[in-house]
């Protein structure tokens, strides 16, 4: 299960936040509105309110402790900005160990490698602290920026669905990708012995 509700990377925190959050989570939709819309559902009229976000953080928190969803917020150490989320979604446990994961950043920070790291940082804890076996994540075939993330952090494509999510008031074909809890010790096994290699090439 969860150790904590911080965690950090390089250059990142990641935090599960409480609703008393929600004035810099609003600030956050708002300022991105324009460009998150075209890769998520239609929002509800009351959801760019105060009200709506606080409620909405207080659910979140009550289904994390519950083991059953979480998200993680992402955070820049150099200023504490708040640029985008990470969310694990229909947590499985028993027999089947699985989730879905969603993720959306701040349009001033992508192709900074930012979303990356903090993927990078989330399966970890996902797979060694929570126990999970499998994350699968949807893409949307024209999301290459996702589609290049997914790559990067080696993530197998295993299926195409038409019209799988309505997105923007459009049933939109996605692309399935999943990462393995086994697939992922063997990418550290690897990682940690070509650096050892470089190391001692130095």
């Amino acid at each position: 299960m969860f150790r904590q509700t911080i965690y950090e990377t390089d250059r990142l925190y990641l935090r599960i936040l409480k609703p008393n959050y929600f004035r810099q989570v609003l600030e956050y939709y708002k300022r991105n509105h324009n460009f998150l819309k075209e890769w998520e559902p239609k929002r509800p009229r009351d959801f760019y309110t105060a009200a709506y976000q606080k409620s909405q953080l207080k659910y979140e928190y009550n289904m994390f402790k519950r083991n059953k969803l979480v998200r993680f917020w992402i955070f820049k150490k150099e200023d504490n900005k708040l640029i985008g989320n990470i969310c694990l979604s229909n947590i499985v446990m028993g027999n089947f160990r699985s989730c879905y994961m969603g993720y959306k950043l701040d349009n001033d920070e992508i192709n900074k490698g930012y979303m990356t790291e903090a993927i990078r940082k989330v399966i970890r804890i996902m797979f060694e602290d929570f126990g999970l076996h499998r994350i699968e994540v949807n893409i949307l075939p024209r999301n290459v920026r996702s589609l290049r993330v997914m790559e990067k952090l080696n993530f197998e494509k295993e299926g195409y669905s038409k019209r799988y999510l309505e997105i923007n008031g459009k049933w939109e074909d996605h692309v399935h990708f999943a990462i393995y809890q086994d697939s992922f010790e063997e990418q550290k096994c690897a990682e940690t012995a070509r650096k050892l290699i470089f190391e001692s090439n130095i």
